[in-house]
Formats: structure tokens, C-alpha cells, sequence
């Protein structure tokens, strides 16, 4: 078996030539990052619009966190233009700052402080900050507010790193891997809680290995490989899923059929036709966004693995 390719696109190409959008939330234009010979992010183009949730994928030594620390202004860069919320972040002040929301890995898990303590402690670095209950509330820890931050579950503390990052009423927050860790209800539960936040008008910068979560959460999706953005595109039709064949297969004669189909409906009733009914162990599946994010980063997907 072949190794697999990156997949090539052109919507993806570095253009140096097209101007940064005055009305995006975030609009990188060839941003190069350099550490001694080894090139980070390469001549990387990126837009987020105000208002959206945006997931940018890409696996670790991507340029990923190398990118989203230029654009909160924790890392510099060697070449290209950014600006956040049309500021550029290299030269951005308290007052640009106070409208960025950070939620990092790691948060005030251990902290001996109350939850409502901490978020009343973070609200006092704000001119206009929420109230620290109605964050609790919204974040769902109202039950929690007098409990140290180091009684918390896990789940629990990704909620007040949440409450922290927004209690300062951020236009645009910053979210990196915020359900690692979680149980399969718990980051429901989260995700649940990203949906309200975009309700109120918050524009997201989330980073993720969930395939699922990007999928459940994003608005667009953008995949960075070796330090330039393959593509950018709705989860639906990321990697050409939307146009891509159905494999429809079944059972006949003892042996597994299978038959790659643009017209999957048409197959399917041929089938049951043929069969006076019901198709034995019949299956409809297209490419998964995990298919065809593999392919875009080189990784073989677990059929290729296994073939």
C-alpha cells in the first residue's frame, strides 16, 4: 500500500497579494514563524469572521499553537501581517487585551480560592466586567460557587476556566483543547455550553483533537499541516466530503460487496429488488470528516491501516 498525501488545494494557497479583511474577528496574511532553521508557520492565510465558531485542526508540530499565540500576542513573528480585532497583536495595549478571553489547558484547578472568588478576582481587572454569579450561573457551577477550585471535577474546573475567560465580556475567546480529559457526557454538557456563549454574540478560536467536537461545534474548520492551512471549509464539505462517493455494501453469495456510488438511493432500491426486500447486513457510509482529515495531514485512515 502507497503512503498516503497530503491533499493539495488551491482555495489554500498563501496569497500575499489579497489584503487583510478589515471586518474579520482575525485576518492573518503570510505569517511566517521561524525557530533557528526549523520554519513553524509558513507563509500561513487565515480569516475567522466575528460571530463564528472557528476549529483549526492540525497535528502536534503543526504551527497550530505557534499560530494562535501570534494571534493573542504571547509569541512574535518573523514575517506576514496580522491584525485582531483590528489590532495587531505584536503591538496591542490593555484596552485591545481586555476584549480577548483566553481558556488554556491548564487553569485554577488547584487553586484554595472559592469559585466565586476567583471569578470576582479575575472581574476586578475589567472596567466593565459580567457579574461573577450570573458567570457561574452561565457556565453552570451556581451549586459550586463556594467550593475550592481544587474540589472540583474535571469537567467542573474546565467550566470555571471558562467562567475566567469570559467574565470579562471578551469579543473573541481563545479556547485550546478545553475537553481533553472529559467523559462523553460532560463534553456534551460543554459543548452545550459554547453554543450559548456563540448565542451571545462571542466570536471562538477553538482548537481541538476531537474530530467530533469540530464537527458538533464549528462553523467552519480549517486544517494546518506543516505550518500552511490546507484548506478552510464547513465540516460538511471539508476534503470534497459533500461530493464524495457513498460506499454501499452487503452481503451476497457468503461474500462482502461493496460499490463506491454518487447515486446511493438509486443502488440501494436495484438491491432490494434484486433481494425481494431486505438487503443482507446492508451499509451506507461517506467519508468521515476523520477520513478525510487523515488524508489532508498524510496520516492513513484506520480502513488503510488495517487493509
Amino acid at each position: 500500500m502507497s503512503s498516503p498525501t497530503a491533499v493539495p488545494t488551491a482555495s489554500a494557497a498563501p496569497r500575499p497579494d489579497l489584503p487583510l479583511d478589515p471586518e474579520a474577528a482575525i485576518s492573518v496574511r503570510g505569517l511566517v514563524r521561524r525557530y533557528g532553521s526549523s520554519t513553524a508557520v509558513d507563509g500561513l492565510d487565515l480569516d475567522i469572521h466575528r460571530g463564528e465558531i472557528f476549529a483549526l485542526l492540525g497535528p502536534n508540530g503543526a504551527g497550530k499553537t505557534t499560530t494562535v499565540e501570534i494571534c493573542e500576542g504571547f509569541r512574535r513573528r518573523d514575517a506576514g501581517e496580522v491584525r485582531v480585532l483590528g489590532q495587531d497583536p505584536a503591538t496591542g495595549g490593555r484596552r485591545w487585551k481586555a476584549q480577548l478571553g483566553i481558556v488554556l489547558q491548564s487553569g485554577a484547578g488547584d487553586s484554595q480560592l472559592t469559585c466565586r472568588e476567583l471569578v470576582r478576582s479575575q472581574a476586578s481587572y475589567y472596567s466593565d466586567p459580567r457579574d461573577p454569579d450570573e458567570v457561574l450561573e452561565l457556565v453552570g457551577l451556581t451549586e459550586k460557587a463556594g467550593v475550592r477550585g481544587r474540589a472540583l471535577s474535571g469537567g467542573q474546573r474546565r467550566r470555571l476556566d471558562v467562567a475566567l475567560g469570559i467574565v470579562g465580556r471578551p469579543t473573541l475567546l481563545f479556547l485550546d483543547e478545553p475537553t481533553t480529559g472529559f467523559d462523553p457526557e460532560a463534553r456534551r454538557q460543554f459543548w452545550s455550553l459554547i453554543r450559548s456563549l456563540r448565542d451571545l454574540g462571542t466570536t471562538m478560536l477553538l482548537t481541538t483533537h476531537y474530530l467530533d467536537e469540530a464537527e458538533a461545534l464549528a462553523d467552519r474548520v480549517g486544517v494546518i499541516a506543516r505550518g500552511r492551512l490546507v484548506e478552510v471549509a464547513v465540516p460538511s464539505a471539508l476534503g470534497g466530503r459533500g461530493s464524495a462517493p457513498a460506499v454501499v455494501s452487503w452481503t451476497e453469495d457468503g461474500v462482502r460487496r461493496t460499490h463506491d456510488t454518487h447515486a446511493p438511493t438509486a443502488l440501494v432500491a436495484e438491491l432490494a429488488a434484486r433481494f425481494g426486500g431486505e438487503v443482507p447486513d446492508l451499509a451506507v457510509a461517506r467519508p468521515t470528516l476523520e477520513d478525510v482529515y487523515l488524508r489532508m495531514i498524510g496520516q492513513p485512515t484506520p480502513e488503510e491501516r488495517t487493509a
